[in-house]
C-alpha cells in the first residue's frame, strides 16, 4: 500500500505544481512565468518526486508511464490497475486543491481553461484533433524511450531523474501550443473534472493518445535497447 500511497502523493505534486503554475503564475501581471516557466515547473515536479519517492514506487505518476513500463517488461501487470487508480486519485485531489485556491480570486472561471487539455477550438494554438493525437502519441512515445533508457541497468547511475525531468520539460516546450500538453491521462483527468463541459468531452483523447504512445515507445526501446551492448 505504501507504493500506491507514494504514487498518489507524487501525482498530486505533479498536478498541483505543473497545472498550478499554469493557472496561477503563467500570466501573472508583470511577473508571469509564461510557457517556459510552466514547462520547467512540470519537469521540476517529476525531478523532485523521482528523488523523493523513486525508491518507494518507481515514481511513475502517470498511467501511460505505468502501461509503458509494463509493456517494456519493467513492471508487473498485477500492479497496473492499483497504480492507475492511485495516480488518478492524486490528480483529482490536486485538481480540487487548485480549484479552491484559484477560485479565491474574483472573476475566476474554471470553464475558461483551468490548465485543461484540448484540441480544435480548445487547443491553445487552434490545432486540430488529428494534430493533437499525433503530438500526444509521439511525445509520450519519446518520453517512454527516455524513461526506459535512463533507468536501464546499463545507464549511468543516479542521473535518471534529471534526464526524465528535463525530457518532460522539453515535451512541454514543444506541445503546450498544440494540446496544453498531456502525455499523462491522470494529469488531464485531475483538472478536466473541475473545468467541466468541453474538457470532459475531449478527455478521451488524452487517455487514448498517451497510452498508445506509451506502448509505441516501449516497443521502440525494446527494439533498440534489448540485447544491445555498451
Amino acid at each position: 500500500m505504501k507504493k500506491y500511497a507514494a504514487e498518489m502523493v507524487g501525482t498530486f505534486w505533479l498536478v498541483l505544481g505543473g497545472c498550478g503554475s499554469a493557472v496561477l503564475a503563467a500570466a501573472f501581471p508583470g511577473l508571469g512565468i509564461g510557457l517556459l516557466g510552466v514547462a520547467l515547473a512540470f519537469g521540476l515536479t517529476v525531478l523532485t518526486m523521482a528523488f523523493a519517492i523513486g525508491h518507494i514506487s518507481g515514481c511513475h505518476l502517470n498511467p501511460a508511464v505505468s502501461v509503458g513500463l509494463w509493456a517494456g517488461g519493467r513492471f508487473p501487470g498485477r500492479e497496473l490497475l492499483p497504480y492507475i487508480v492511485a495516480q488518478v486519485a492524486g490528480a483529482v485531489v490536486a485538481g480540487g486543491v487548485l480549484y479552491v485556491i484559484a477560485s479565491g480570486k474574483a472573476g475566476f472561471d474554471a470553464g475558461a481553461g483551468f490548465a485543461a487539455n484540448g484540441y480544435g477550438a480548445h487547443s491553445p494554438g487552434g490545432y486540430s484533433l488529428a494534430a493533437a493525437l499525433v503530438c500526444e502519441v509521439v511525445m509520450t512515445a519519446m518520453f517512454l524511450v527516455v524513461i526506459l533508457g535512463a533507468t536501464d541497468e546499463r545507464a549511468p547511475k543516479g542521473f535518471a531523474p534529471i534526464a526524465i525531468g528535463l525530457c518532460l520539460t522539453l515535451i512541454h516546450l514543444i506541445s503546450i501550443p498544440v494540446t496544453n500538453t498531456s502525455v499523462n491521462p491522470a494529469r488531464s483527468t485531475g483538472v478536466a473534472l473541475f473545468a467541466g463541459g468541453w474538457a470532459i468531452q475531449q478527455l478521451w483523447a488524452f487517455w487514448v493518445a498517451p497510452i498508445a504512445g506509451a506502448l509505441l515507445g516501449a516497443g521502440v526501446y525494446r527494439a533498440i535497447g534489448e540485447g544491445a551492448q555498451r
